[in-house]
C-alpha cells in the first residue's frame, strides 16, 4: 500500500470512529486503538506534508453537530491537546518550550485531571446562565442550555456566593466537562435494560448521550454533574493571569473545580504524580480519568507560544495508559468454586492492556451475560483498572457478522456432569455434586490457605495430586495421611513428606475462629467466625444453634444465619466434624484469663481495608487483647471504624452513620499505646 493509499484509509477509518464516538456516542474501538490509528497518520503527514489536507482528522477537532440541536457558534476555538503517553514524552515537550523561552526556570505547571466526560462551553451574561453547547467540531456546536440547566452542580447565577467578594464582568464564557458519576452509573444502567431499553457501554457515552437528551426531562432524571476547568472569554473584568488562580477565582464564583488539581514546580512532581495517579489515585475517583492536563500556569506566556497545527504549544495531555481496549471473545471457560458455583470466564484474543497481556476475563455471571447479550465471537471491550481482575464490560454490537453464538446458563456440571441448581434470590448457579473434584480442589485449597488453617509445605498443586491419587475425598482426610502413602507418590522425598506432616500436625493447634473459617461456610469468613466463638465458645455451640439465636448476636444477619444453620444440618458436613474433631484438632476457645488494662471494655470496632503494620487478624487480637468486640458490618452500635488503605463500602457506610473513623495510629492511641 503506497503513503498516498494508506493515509487516505487512515482518514476514512478516523472519520467514521470520530463520528460513532461523538455524533452517536456508540463507539466501536477503544480510546487506546483511535490514538493508535491517529498517530499513525500524524506520522505519514509529517513524512509527507503534500499530503496533508484541510478536511484530515488531524487539522479539525471533534465531529460534526447533530442536526437536531441548533448550532452555536463558539466566541473562540475550542481546541483539544496535543497528546504524550509517558514521561519521557513529557520531557520532550517540556525541552521544547526550553527552545521558544528564554530565561525559562522559573516556569510552573498546573495538573489537572482529565475527565473522560463531554466537553461543554457556557456563556453568562449580567451573572445569568444564557447559553450551553457541546464542543462539536471546535468551531461550532450544538445548543443544549435546557438540559444542562438540569445540572444542579451548574450554577445559575454568578457569583453563586455573593459572600465571595468577587464579581465577574458582564459577559463571560467558561469551559467545563459535564460526566457521570461512578458510583451512579452501574444501577443506573441496569435500571435501563430492566426498562427494555439498551444500557451505555461506560460512563463516558452515558453522560454524552444524557447530555444530548431532545427531552430536558430525560436529563433532568439522570445524575449528571460538571467540573470547570478554563476561562474561554472574559470581557469588561480583570481575571488572573495565573491558571492556578483562574481556578481559584472560578471555585469562588461559585463553579465546581475538581479538587485533585495541583500546581507544580517541577517536571519531576509531575512525573510523580503520574505514576501515584496510575497507581492508586485514578482508581479512588468516582469519575472516569484518562490522563493528566498539564498546562504553563503562566496564561499570556502560553498563549504566547502559539500552536502546532491545532494544538496550543502550552498544554498537554498526558495520558495514562488504556484501562480498557476491544478484542475477540474466542472460547467460554466455566470453572467451579469451593462452594459449587459456576463462575463464566472468557478466553480472549491477546490484548495488551496497561502493560498487561491479557488472555482471560471474567463475565461475572450468567445473568450479567444475558443482561447484556455477550456472545462467543464477540467482538467485545474489556477491562483492567488497577489490580482487579480484567473483565468483559459488554459486546460491540455493530461489529458482529451473524457468526455470534449466544450463551446459555448451563444444566451440567462442566467437570462432573452433576445437574445443576440454583439458589432463590440468588444470581449464582451451583454444582450440588460434593464429590465434583474442582470443588474438592478449591476446598482444600482454601483449607489450607495463610487465613484459615495455614499449613505450611501445603499449596495448590500439593492438593491436586494428593486429591488425583484418591488419598483425599474431603478436607478431613489431610489429618489421616500417612508418611508411607506420602511416600509412595512421584515427587516426594523424605524431606517433603516430612515437612508437609510437620505443618499439618501444628494445624491442629490453630484456634477454632481460624477451623471455623476454613470450613468454607458461606459468608462465614474469619471476622464472623471470630464473631460466633466469642458469641457461643465453641464450633458445637454454633453448629446446635438455631437461626434465631444466630440472628440475635450482633454482627449476623438473617442471610448469614441461614447459610450457618443450613451447612451444620447437613449431614455430609456433620461426619466431616466428626472426622476433624477425631483428628484431634480444636473445637472449644480456651477461656480468656484477664490481661491487663481493659481500655476498649463495651467498645465495638470494625476492620476494613490494608492497614500498615497489622495484618486483620493482629488488629482484631489486639482490640479483643484490650475488652474490645470486633464485629463484621458497620451498624449504629458500632463505636469506631478502622480504616486502613482501600477501605470499599464500610467506610461509605460509617461515614453515613457518624461513626469515628480510626487509623492505626489513631487506634493505638485510643488505647493508649500511641
Amino acid at each position: 500500500m503506497t503513503p498516498e493509499e494508506r493515509v487516505e484509509h487512515l482518514r476514512r477509518e478516523l472519520d467514521y470512529h470520530r463520528y460513532r464516538y461523538h455524533v452517536l456516542d456508540d463507539p466501536t474501538v477503544s480510546d487506546a486503538e483511535y490514538d493508535l490509528l491517529f498517530a499513525e497518520l500524524q506520522e505519514l503527514e509529517q513524512q509527507h506534508p503534500e499530503l496533508i489536507t484541510p478536511d484530515s482528522p488531524t487539522q479539525r477537532v471533534g465531529a460534526e453537530p447533530l442536526e437536531a440541536f441548533e448550532k452555536v457558534e463558539h466566541p473562540a476555538p475550542i481546541l483539544s491537546l496535543a497528546s504524550a503517553h509517558s514521561v519521557e514524552e513529557l520531557y520532550a515537550w517540556r525541552k521544547r518550550l526550553g527552545r521558544l523561552l528564554s530565561g525559562d526556570d522559573g516556569v510552573d505547571f498546573v495538573v489537572e485531571p482529565k475527565i473522560d466526560g463531554l466537553t461543554v462551553v457556557l456563556t453568562y451574561r449580567e451573572g445569568r446562565f444564557v447559553l450551553g453547547a457541546t464542543r462539536g467540531n471546535g468551531f461550532i456546536g450544538e445548543n443544549v442550555t435546557q438540559n444542562l440547566r438540569t445540572i444542579r452542580t451548574l450554577p445559575h447565577r454568578i457569583p453563586a456566593n455573593p459572600r465571595a467578594g468577587v464579581q465577574p464582568p458582564a459577559y463571560f464564557v467558561v469551559r467545563g466537562e459535564v460526566f457521570f458519576p461512578l458510583d451512579r452509573f452501574e444501577a443506573f444502567n441496569t435500571a435501563l435494560i430492566q426498562n427494555g431499553e439498551r444500557g451505555y457501554m461506560n460512563p463516558r457515552n452515558a453522560a454524552s448521550g444524557s447530555l444530548r437528551q431532545l427531552d430536558p426531562q430525560i436529563t433532568a432524571a439522570r445524575p449528571l454533574t460538571l467540573y470547570v476547568y478554563d476561562i474561554v472569554t472574559w470581557e469588561g473584568g480583570d481575571v488572573p493571569e495565573k491558571q492556578w488562580e483562574r481556578l481559584e477565582m472560578l471555585r469562588a464564583l461559585g463553579f465546581p473545580v475538581a479538587a485533585e488539581v495541583r500546581c507544580c514546580d517541577t517536571l519531576e512532581q509531575i512525573a510523580e504524580m503520574y505514576t501515584e495517579w496510575q497507581q492508586t489515585t485514578r482508581n479512588e475517583l468516582n469519575y472516569e480519568v484518562d490522563g493528566l492536563v498539564i498546562k504553563i500556569n503562566d496564561q499570556p506566556l502560553a498563549a504566547s507560544l502559539g500552536f502546532v497545527g491545532k494544538d496550543p504549544r502550552g498544554a498537554l495531555a498526558l495520558k495514562f495508559p488504556a484501562q480498557e481496549k476491544t478484542t475477540r471473545f474466542i472460547e467460554l471457560v466455566v470453572n467451579v468454586g469451593r462452594t459449587g458455583i459456576l463462575a463464566p470466564n472468557a478466553v480472549l484474543e491477546p490484548v495488551e492492556i496497561g502493560g498487561v497481556v491479557v488472555r482471560h476475563a471474567t463475565l461475572h455471571n450468567f445473568e450479567e451475560i444475558a443482561r447484556k447479550d455477550i456472545r462467543v465471537g464477540d467482538r467485545v471491550i474489556v477491562k483492567r483498572a488497577g489490580d482487579v481482575i480484567p473483565y468483559v464490560v459488554g459486546p460491540v454490537v455493530e461489529a458482529r457478522d451473524g457468526s455470534e453464538q449466544p450463551i446459555s446458563p448451563p444444566e451440567r456440571c462442566p467437570v462432573c456432569d452433576a445437574p445443576t441448581t440454583r439458589v432463590p434470590g440468588e444470581v449464582g448457579i451451583y454444582c450440588d455434586n460434593p464429590a465434583c473434584p474442582e470443588q474438592l480442589v478449591r476446598r482444600v485449597e482454601y483449607f489450607v490457605s495463610r487465613g484459615a488453617m495455614d499449613i505450611a509445605s501445603f499449596g495448590k498443586e500439593t492438593g491436586v495430586v494428593l486429591i488425583k491419587q484418591g488419598l483425599i475425598h474431603d478436607v478431613g482426610d489431610i489429618y489421616y495421611l500417612n508418611r508411607d502413602d506420602l511416600l509412595a507418590l512421584e515427587g516426594f522425598g523424605e524431606k517433603k513428606a516430612d515437612a508437609l506432616l510437620a505443618g499439618i500436625e501444628a494445624s491442629k493447634r490453630q484456634s477454632p475462629v481460624r477451623l471455623l473459617t476454613a470450613l468454607g461456610i458461606p459468608y462465614v469468613g474469619g471476622v464472623v467466625a471470630g464473631t460466633l466463638i466469642d458469641a457461643l465458645g465453641s464450633i458445637d455451640a454454633v453448629a446446635a444453634a438455631s437461626e434465631a439465636d444466630l440472628v440475635a448476636i450482633e454482627g449476623i444477619g438473617p442471610r448469614t444465619a441461614a447459610s450457618i444453620a443450613g451447612w451444620f444440618r447437613d449431614e455430609r458436613h456433620q461426619a466431616l466434624l466428626d472426622k476433624l474433631r477425631r483428628a484431634g484438632l480444636r473445637f472449644e476457645a480456651e477461656r480468656k484469663a484477664e490481661q491487663g488494662p481493659q481500655p476498649f471494655a463495651g467498645l465495638t470496632f470494625v476492620i476494613t481495608g490494608t492497614l500498615p503494620n497489622m495484618t486483620r487478624d493482629e488488629a482484631r487480637a489486639f482490640v479483643e487483647a484490650r475488652g474490645g468486640k470486633v464485629t463484621g458490618s458497620v451498624s449504629r452500635n458500632t463505636s469506631y471504624l478502622v480504616a486502613g488503605e482501600s477501605p470499599g463500602s464500610k467506610l461509605d457506610k460509617a461515614q453515613e452513620l457518624g461513626t469515628p473513623i480510626l487509623d492505626e495510629a489513631g487506634l493505638l492511641a485510643l488505647a493508649g499505646e500511641g
